[in-house]
């Protein structure tokens, strides 16, 4: 069992639910991620999304394009990201990390070598944003040879059929996109993300995550009540952007963010 799966796991026992943050590696620099990681964990995520950076993310809204932007003037690679994941790893062998990002640098280290390399690093699942699943036939094996999860987004606009495609590829979670639109949008609609993961649910049984439009306790709580996850990214990005000049007062505005969500979540 995955350590993905054990966290999903262990959070049902519990009748609890998986709080997800998203950050941009080396944002605002590599430096920060370690010890970020760490609060993030001890303000209780339960799992943790980093964002490799890329010149080009097109899922992503302006927040965490400045991000990537941010991270890329440090030329944080993806050899770097997996650098930090190795450090996380040192005194943190429980919380689960997943890889979010786009396929570029991936197939420029070579699918073998990345996955080799992700695992050695202590990586436990990988998203793609960009991998639709009929190029993923060979990638997602591959991944699961080596024990990395392979994440793949559904949107409101995935039929039932592709639905149950994608899903036959993945592993670990999957991870609805709540509305139609970029990261950092806005109009979540709890009552029409419900519907639609009742119907997903019908072709997998994978836990559900859901994220883009989470940005306060209320609306991470109002999304747990339907999913078995909450992502949460801009919000958490936009804390960065305000303080870049202040690292210790932009990781307490983050950790803020958090410990609100998971109370609200558990409440």
């Amino acid at each position: 069992m995955s350590r993905i799966e054990q966290c999903f796991a262990a959070l049902r026992a519990e009748g609890r639910k998986a709080l997800i943050p998203y950050v941009t590696a080396g944002d605002p620099s590599p430096e920060m991620m370690l010890p970020l990681m760490h609060e993030l964990v001890e303000a209780g995520v339960d799992v943790i999304e980093l964002g490799v950076p890329f010149s080009d993310p097109m899922a992503d809204g302006p927040v965490i394009q400045l991000a990537m932007e941010r991270a890329l003037a440090h030329n944080v690679s993806l050899r770097d990201v997996l650098d930090m994941v190795r450090a996380f790893r040192v005194t943190n062998q429980t919380t689960p990390v997943v890889l979010m990002g786009y396929l570029n640098p991936i197939e420029r280290m070579g699918y073998q070598a990345f996955a080799e390399q992700a695992a050695e690093a202590g990586i436990d699942g990988v998203l793609t944003v960009d991998l639709p699943p009929e190029e993923a036939e060979q990638v997602a094996p591959l991944f699961r040879q080596h024990g990395l999860d392979c994440i793949f987004l559904l949107a409101p606009t995935t039929t039932l059929e592709r639905a149950r495609k994608i899903c036959e590829h993945a592993s670990g979670y999957v991870y609805y996109v709540s509305l139609k639109g970029v990261t950092g949008s806005a109009a979540l609609n709890v009552t029409e993300v419900a519907e639609k993961l009742e119907q997903l649910r019908s072709v997998t049984d994978l836990p559900i995550g859901v994220g883009f439009g989470i940005s306060d306790g209320a609306s991470a709580a109002a999304v747990a009540g339907v999913a078995d996850g909450v992502v949460v990214g801009s919000v958490l990005v936009r804390q960065i952007a305000a303080h870049v000049g202040d690292l210790e007062q932009a990781r307490a505005g983050i950790t803020a963010v958090i410990r609100d969500m998971r109370a609200a979540m558990d409440r």
